[in-house]
């Protein structure tokens, strides 16, 4: 070995001694300094979490529902509720697309504003009208319905769709349930305006909060042709999606491209470029997700600089003894930049440890008070940037705070 390489050697075990010294002289300043980085690690963790969350609810809702294209509209004016479902004729619409080759399944969903009613309170609420519950609709209590008759189906003709409810089964929000105080196998009434509220008598026959995750407030899920009935559409047939599955092996884009052009009076996109125009209506959505990620990442490596700050300050004495007796102002940034290393090393994966513990925490309080169940999101480049704040910017922070505390580590602090 060449004397510069020892030389080299002997003044990293020297950096590397006189820092676990430090650490051992001061175990509870060294415990202290492992929470702070922790904390900065969570602080980085679960508001990066909840800032990928934000953004990908919305994303996730579309694929979950398993359809390829989505045809919708405008949405126009309406004298009851602001906004009428665009779509007219969605049966027909649905009907036509299942007749074609490359189209699996076809089917209309309509939303309205609902009361649902007990003999003694009101509540004013929103409701998603399917033909049938699906797979992964997370039911807490009781289970779904399926009409009988699937009116999009090729065999659709305008004669069988009823005016009056016929299947009258509901599935409710947790939170709707809770206020009316029912429960599966209740009986509750809806109608589309307070004085219409008790017009309709439904049974309860689920408790799930499947679409409210996805619109953030209580929404309840009622038989599409029910509801149509209920709100008075079932003549003009509305809806405000028509939604379709392409065949195993079919061109998605080519598909929703011949669609767009039989139905020129409505937008027909993919399930990517329908979440692409939800993000587009929606800015703040996306920019409360992305300024979270941000604050996430400023707050965190704000708390780490003021931490080693603090931890250079604290040993300004020491500092200065090490200076007076020859030692380098690299030998001394070495120093605190190594216990910077060994604390961000040790509470990051004390913070990368406790991330998912307290995701899973925040996620069930999230879902009892606003209805969004796996708000918080942590994929691994959630716990690769926390790692990297710890263990990177620790030692980076850790280096220049020593360094600086070299330069005004002199023997009139001792003297003093």
């Amino acid at each position: 070995m060449s004397p510069r390489l020892r030389r080299a050697a002997i003044r990293t075990r020297a950096v590397f001694g006189l820092a676990f010294a430090q650490l051992r002289r001061s175990p509870g300043r060294t415990a202290l300094t492992v929470l702070a980085v922790t904390l900065a690690v969570l602080s980085v963790t679960l508001l990066a979490s909840l800032g990928v969350g934000v953004v990908e609810t919305g994303q996730n809702g579309l694929e979950n529902a398993g359809r390829d294209i989505w045809v919708t509209s405008e949405p126009i004016a309406s004298e009851s509720d602001g906004a009428a479902n665009p779509i007219v004729g969605a049966h027909a619409m649905s009907a036509e697309m299942t007749q074609r080759d490359d189209v699996s399944s076809a089917s209309p969903i309509a939303m309205h504003e609902l009361y649902v009613a007990t003999d003694d309170e009101v509540e004013r609420t929103s409701a998603v009208g399917v033909h049938e519950t699906h797979d992964g609709f997370g039911f807490e209590a009781g289970g779904g319905f399926e009409t009988e008759l699937n009116h999009s189906d090729g065999n659709y003709s305008a004669a069988d769709r009823p005016t009056e409810p016929t299947t009258e089964e509901l599935v409710l929000d947790p939170g709707t349930a809770e206020s009316l105080g029912v429960s599966v196998g209740d009986t509750v009434y809806i109608g589309t305006s307070r004085a219409t509220a008790r017009d309709n008598e439904f049974t309860v026959v689920g408790i799930a909060s499947y679409y409210s995750q996805f619109l953030g407030t209580d929404v309840e899920t009622v038989p599409l042709t029910d509801l149509q009935a209920v709100a008075g559409t079932t003549g003009t047939d509305r809806a405000t999606f028509v939604t379709a599955s392409v065949e195993d092996g079919a061109d998605r884009d080519a598909v929703a491209a011949e669609l767009d052009a039989a139905y020129p009076g409505y937008d027909v996109r993919t399930s990517d470029e329908q979440i692409g125009s939800m993000v587009e209506e929606r800015p703040l959505v996306l920019a409360s997700g992305a300024t979270l990620v941000g604050l996430s990442l400023v707050g965190g490596i704000v708390l780490t600089v003021n931490l080693f700050a603090l931890v250079a300050y604290q040993q300004r004495d020491e500092l200065a003894a090490l200076r007076a007796v020859g030692l380098s102002r690299w030998v001394l940034a070495g120093t605190i930049g190594v216990q910077g290393l060994v604390i961000g090393l040790a509470g990051g994966v004390v913070g990368l440890a406790a991330t998912p513990l307290l995701t899973r925490g925040l996620n069930r309080l999230t879902a009892a008070v606003v209805g969004f169940e796996s708000l918080l999101r942590t994929p691994v480049e959630v716990y690769a940037v926390g790692l990297a704040l710890a263990i990177v910017v620790g030692t980076v922070v850790a280096l220049l705070t020593g360094w600086r505390a070299g330069r005004y580590a002199r023997l009139e602090h001792l003297e003093a």
